[in-house]
């Protein structure tokens, strides 16, 4: 619509400036002044509704301006001028609203990749169509290829790969099978796969998106909030000032009030060319449309800013705070090997831990029953279902009977607890940077050793983090030796270890009384209270737990480690480009308001210098969606 307007004002407009030089007449002179009209209302629609909504409300904006200006214009016979003007405001205007809409066209596209139906399977294997909203937590759920994931949860069976670059960016398929997560909004490609509802539709990965992304847009940043309290003040100040140079050129340098003298131009053309200069437009545009252009790149890409602030505040740090586990780490323990006591019955220490894991989704279970079958181990000889008087020891392990013998598995100190107790403490420890879970009975005692995996990307996106001058810190509640050794194989600069919450926050509290400002890197409950005393708070999306996401003010989606760099450098960039238009704006209006001042800029110079910077401060803010992370 905008753009439309600011067509048809350019048109009229040339085709008027072109009926009066070339024609002559009375006739001619008709049309070239219909041709101006029609101009002038196309390109003066917008501005006169908005400015009559604010003045009901006693409030003088931009708009005002520019139709005061347009309409001096037309008081001293400078048509031409004042369709210039209005041409190029409305093409501002309409620039403006394309970088808004594209913005917005980021949640459009997350709201229609949403599923609106789901497949429920009945317990007896039969599937029947339902509302998405009918799903509940515990539902088995099945997605042909080709379908939508209406719901975030995990494979419980089949094989497949999911298209998350919805959520992600990420072209690559993710391969999916028994016990990998899924997520709502994410395209299953080739694979039938069934999965169990773990969070309720409302509350999926896809509809926090679209949550965090609608609440980003109304935050404002610290500075865009600055310009719209001195906007007002602004108005009113131009206005006065204009005021005051029409009376000094008219009432002190003798100058025409409105009438042109020969070689000179009248107080009022002069007083007309020094508004439109002084307009600050371009200053009024140049932080929000570079805030929300890198909102919206940020949420193409996993990067979710829950506004304004926090992508100002993150390009000013320098040290990053990171949690070890679920961070750093998966959170996804990986069987690194398995013992006997004595030696020589290792395989049946791993068939019997993975008969009674078998149907627990427990990361440690999962971690099992996947090196159970990578090694091609038998459930002790029987399907899970053989397990009989099974029992979950809460916080313990788990327990059950297995070919007719009763097995215990848990933590050592259920061997500590029984009566093997003497015996049990003369085993040997596990490795500090390795955890362990005991299997007895069935005249077999042993132990699986598991470690957190490290992700891939954490060295990578580390050592870029170093690179960019940035102090990399591991904050943990784990053991000293283990996460020393996650520390060197990663290379970060120091390592805080067996920290309760509030030894974390008493860190970061350490960190900004010498001078430092802090980014902290989270996911679980413990990582609140020092994600809120952070000077920038970030939360790993996926499996960042509701008091994390709460308290940050940025989400990394699909738990990627190296959306902390992404969203950094994202930061940066739309820092360096409010810099850029800051510079641009106010270099404008200074220069051009000593010219106008001086009585050496014509009107039409004015304009162009004016709204030429507004066309240069939107256009410069659009860099930021097609590249606003790399």
């Amino acid at each position: 619509m905008l753009a439309g307007f600011a067509a048809v004002c350019g048109a009229a407009g040339l085709a008027g400036f072109l009926v009066e030089r070339l024609g002559a007449g009375a006739a001619t002179g008709w049309l070239a002044q219909a041709l101006y009209g029609a101009a002038l209302v196309a390109g003066g629609w917008d501005a006169a509704k908005d400015s009559w909504e604010n003045l009901r409300i006693r409030k003088l904006d931009i708009h005002f301006l520019m139709l005061a200006v347009a309409a001096g214009a037309v008081c001293i016979g400078a048509r031409g001028e004042a369709v210039l003007l209005l041409f190029l405001f409305s093409s501002a205007e309409a620039m403006e609203n394309y970088a808004m809409e594209r913005t917005r066209n980021e949640v459009d596209a997350l709201l229609k990749s949403a599923p609106k139906t789901a497949l429920l399977v009945a317990p007896g294997g039969g599937e029947r169509e339902v509302p998405v909203g009918e799903l509940g937590v515990g539902d088995l759920a099945r997605v042909k290829p080709g379908d939508v994931f209406p719901a975030d949860g995990v494979v419980v069976r089949g094989r497949s790969a999911s298209d998350e670059s919805a959520l992600t960016g990420e072209a690559a398929p993710v391969e999916k099978e028994a016990g990998a997560q899924v997520f709502s909004g994410t395209l299953n490609l080739w694979g039938a796969v069934d999965f169990e509802v773990r969070r309720l539709p409302s509350e999926s990965t896809l509809q926090k998106i679209i949550r965090l992304i609608q609440t980003a847009q109304r935050l404002r940043a610290p500075s865009e909030r600055f310009t719209d309290r001195f906007g007002g003040r602004y108005t009113l100040f131009v206005l006065g000032v204009c005021a005051v140079m029409f009376l000094v050129w008219w009432l002190g340098f003798g100058l025409p009030a409105f009438a042109n003298a020969e070689g000179e131009r009248p107080a009022f053309y002069r007083a007309m060319t020094l508004l439109v200069v002084m307009s600050p437009c371009a200053l009024v545009l140049s932080i929000p449309s570079a805030i929300l252009a890198a909102i919206a790149w940020g949420a193409r890409h996993g990067v979710l800013f829950r506004g304004g602030a926090g992508i100002e505040r993150l390009a000013g740090v320098d040290v990053v705070a990171l949690d070890k586990t679920g961070t750093l780490t998966t959170g996804e323990p990986a069987v690194v090997g398995h013992e006997s006591f004595p030696p020589g019955r290792e395989r049946e220490v791993l068939e019997l831990a993975c008969a009674l894991e078998a149907s627990s989704q427990h990361p440690l279970a999962r971690a099992i029953t996947r090196h159970a079958r990578a090694a091609g181990v038998e459930v002790a000889g029987a399907p899970p279902a053989a397990v009989e008087d099974f029992e979950s020891l809460t916080g313990a392990g788990v327990r059950g009977s297995v070919g007719g013998a009763r097995v215990l598995l848990g933590r050592r100190e259920l061997l500590e607890q029984g009566p093997l107790a003497e015996w049990a403490r003369a085993l040997p420890p596990a490795p500090p940077e390795l955890s362990e879970v005991w299997v007895i009975g069935g005249g077999v005692v042993g132990r699986i050793l598991l470690r957190d995996q490290i992700r891939l990307e954490s060295r990578a996106t580390l050592q870029a983090l170093r690179e960019a001058g940035l102090r990399t810190v591991m904050l943990t509640g784990d053991r000293r030796q283990a996460a020393e050794d996650v520390a060197r194989e990663l290379g970060l600069d120091e390592v805080r270890a067996g920290l309760a919450p509030e030894d974390k926050v008493a860190a970061i509290q350490e960190f900004r009384e010498a001078g430092r400002r802090v980014a902290m890197v989270g996911d679980g409950v413990n990582d609140a209270p020092c994600l809120a005393a952070a000077d920038v708070s970030m939360a790993m999306g996926a499996r960042g737990s509701d008091a994390a996401l709460e308290q940050a003010e940025v989400v990394l989606m699909h738990d990627r480690i190296e959306n902390v760099l992404a969203a950094f450098r994202l930061s940066r960039r739309a820092r360096s480009v409010i810099r850029q238009n800051l510079a641009v704006s106010l270099g404008v209006v200074f220069v051009m308001a000593l010219g106008a001042a001086a009585g050496a800029v014509p009107l039409s110079l004015g304009v162009l210098a004016h709204e030429g910077s507004t066309v240069i401060v939107c256009l410069n803010s659009l860099r930021l969606l097609f590249g606003g992370g790399k």
